[in-house]
This record gives C-alpha cells, structure tokens and sequence, in this order.
C-alpha cells in the first residue's frame, strides 16, 4: 500500500515515521544482497504525493538489490543509546517509479526545498508498505511497541521492565 493508505489504516504509525524522517532527513535501508545476506544503507527518503519515496544513486547496490528482490524494510535513524527518541520500521516492497510524471515533480520538489535536483539517470522507488512497527524505551527500561500489517489494526502494548528481563 502507498504512503496515504498506510496513514489511514496505521495513522500512529505514519505519524511516528514521519516524525522521526523530519527531524533527521534520512533514513537506512535494509536489502538483500545477491548472496542472500543484508544489506544497511542510508538513503533520502521522502514523503511526496501519495508516496514514500526512495531515492538513490545510478547503480548503486542497494538499489540493484531492490531490483533483484524487492523486499526491504526503512528504518528511521537512531541517535542516542538510551532509544527515548524511538525508532519506526516499515517493511515491504520498493516499487521502481517508472511514471516519468511523479519522477519530474519530486525533482523539482527536491530542488524547491534544498537547491538541489537530482540528474538522470538515477534510482527512485517507491515503498509498497506492509507492515509496521515502533519501539521506544522508558527511562525505567520498559519499552513501548506498536505494530502494524497489512489488513490489521494498529497493535500497542507496553513491556515492564523487571529488572532483569522485559515482561508484557
């Protein structure tokens, strides 16, 4: 699903991500290389139209890897240790955009907000969201958890921690 039917079906959630992708401007990348092992990249993600897109370099390997196999997750970067800002997790699909149309627009949004437009050729996707999820520690150790998949409702719970291990 696209960045707006994930907002309306795991709106926490989309709100969560876009929280996190604002206030650093990236994000890392999960993809699977061609011997089956991951793959972590940083990338620009970025909300646009009905979609969250993924942009990369010219034949750059997370983007033939996203070519081989399209699953990947985008993971909200994380600055501190102590996990209080939280991370958010959005598993999926990368979907090459090949509509020359939305391809012109991000462009030239790009350029209107940064000074920068990307040149031809290069790599943009867009993410076919299927499952979300967010963690976010306390500062007693507990730790908040949201999820979400395709065809489900929002889930939350919060994990106490003991002392010596986390409990729901």
């Amino acid at each position: 699903m696209n960045w707006t039917e994930f907002t309306q079906a795991a709106p926490e959630l989309a709100q969560l991500f876009k929280g996190r992708l604002d206030a650093t401007g990236l994000a890392l990348i999960g993809t699977i290389r061609k011997d089956g092992t991951p793959r972590i990249s940083p990338l620009e993600a970025d909300l646009f139209e009905d979609h969250l897109l993924l942009g990369m370099m010219w034949q750059s390997k997370k983007a033939l890897d996203l070519h081989r196999d399209p699953r990947c997750l985008v993971h909200s970067v994380v600055s501190d240790k102590d996990g209080s800002e939280g991370e958010v997790k959005l598993g999926g699909r990368g979907v090459d955009v090949t509509d020359k149309g939305l391809r012109e627009r991000s462009a030239q949004q790009t350029f209107d907000t940064t000074g920068w437009r990307p040149e031809e050729p290069y790599h943009l996707f867009w993410l076919d969201i299927e499952e979300a999820a967010y963690i976010k520690y306390g500062p007693n150790g507990d730790q908040t958890v949201k999820t979400w998949r395709t065809g489900g409702e929002e889930q939350s719970r919060v994990r106490k921690w003991t002392g010596s291990r986390l409990e729901d």
